[in-house]
């Protein structure tokens, strides 16, 4: 648990930089699912395109920027330890929902590139994209300190592509 003394110090420290000092979070890792996003719109015109979704896997916040060129990385996965859990926890289980929705992608599409069924194969991979646009915009609006989230009808209705 995270202490607002803390909180407020570390909140300092990201000022001037493209971690929210409201959050302590980046929206840099959302180019992560970005990434997902632009593979799933191809793979009705390119099916070929299906391997590179397969190959996309889960990353967590820290990982992410270890990985990228972010200029603040170093203290943007020195910050998520200090973020609150007001912000965390709904953040975390807004990436949760995103990972679960494009390994669910990947398995109908799979079988419908297999099928031929290419009117359904537009229509699913729209679907999908449209669904993890939705949830980025939620976990966006984390990012920026925003509480609103999605209801549970919302998400179940979500995840049950």
């Amino acid at each position: 648990m995270v202490d607002e003394a803390d909180f407020a110090e570390w909140q300092k420290k990201v000022e001037g930089t493209n971690i929210s000092s409201t959050t302590l979070l980046a929206t840099d890792y959302l180019n992560h699912f970005n990434e997902i996003v632009m593979l799933l719109e191809m793979v009705p015109d390119m099916p070929d395109m299906l391997e590179d979704c397969k190959e996309w896997a889960p990353k967590s916040y820290q990982d992410h920027f270890r990985d990228s060129a972010f200029s603040d990385k170093e203290l943007a996965i020195e910050a998520y330890d200090h973020v609150p859990e007001r912000f965390r926890r709904p953040f975390e289980e807004t990436i949760e929902h995103m990972n679960a929705i494009v390994f669910r992608a990947n398995e109908q599409l799979e079988v419908l590139v297999a099928e031929g069924n290419e009117g359904l194969l537009r229509e699913t991979a729209g679907t999908v994209t449209l669904s993890l646009q939705r949830f980025m915009d939620v976990a966006s609006g984390i990012i920026h300190g925003s509480a609103k989230t999605m209801s549970q009808d919302e998400i179940d209705a979500a995840l049950a592509l």
